[in-house]
């Protein structure tokens, strides 16, 4: 039985869905995040040396990292579903965006998530409005711009490539898309100004499985 080390509000959910979406029967064991510092608990460590989700096993054998676990899963369990043949156009583009999600996508939200924190950070208070002039002057020269680029670039290659990141079939790379999506629509600057990302949003989140994903997974922040 495969079972997947489930954090809340985090990659693992899009785990779910892929399972959801290849009709493999897995257990969850759930894990919840510190409230007050949004890391995972220590618990995690037992799974993986990393203490980080996801990580999913499958008897003996645990497998972390979102790209690992969506390969490994294809390869084990997909029997063909969810990528493209290989040596076609659409291969490529499948792996490319399998990898970009993480590799290009992520890093600039990401460091738009650390910045804005920072000035609510606990420090003395005549160091804060430095701080806060510091995270600012990050945020509008270096990782909003990046975000910009990202999406305009996401934006033009779904729509001239589209419908779906691999090309004209839904496959694995949209899946693992996701988070990084609903990641810049929630917090990244993703609005109705990109109006093929949002229509892929509302796409994704309208199939059967990701809806069962999300009734297995419960709460996930990054859709309010």
């Amino acid at each position: 039985m495969i079972k997947v080390h489930h954090l809340n509000n985090s990659r693992s959910q899009r785990v779910l869905w892929l399972l959801e979406e290849l009709g493999l029967e897995y257990e969850i064991v759930g894990y919840q995040r510190d409230p007050k510092t949004m890391r995972a608990p220590v618990s995690l460590r037992a799974v993986h040396p990393l203490g980080k989700s996801p990580v999913i096993t499958d008897g003996e054998l645990a497998v972390a990292e979102s790209g690992a676990i969506v390969e490994y899963l294809l390869e084990r369990h997909g029997a063909g579903r969810l990528a493209p043949a290989p040596g076609t156009p659409e291969r490529l583009r499948y792996t490319y965006w399998l990898h970009f999600a993480e590799g290009s996508a992520m890093p600039p939200l990401l460091l738009r998530l650390i910045f804005a924190r920072i000035p609510r950070e606990p420090m003395p208070f005549f160091v804060r409005p430095i701080a806060r002039k510091i995270s600012e002057r990050v945020l509008k020269a270096f990782v909003e711009p990046q975000i910009k680029a990202h999406l305009e670039f996401m934006e033009a290659e779904l729509r001239d490539k589209g419908p779906w990141f691999a090309g004209a079939e839904f496959s694995a790379a949209d899946v693992q898309m996701s988070f990084a999506l609903e990641g810049a629509a929630a917090r990244g600057g993703l609005d109705a100004r990109y109006e093929t990302l949002s229509d892929w949003l509302s796409r994704i989140h309208a199939r059967p499985a990701y809806e069962r994903a999300l009734e297995r997974g419960g709460p996930y922040d990054l859709l309010r």
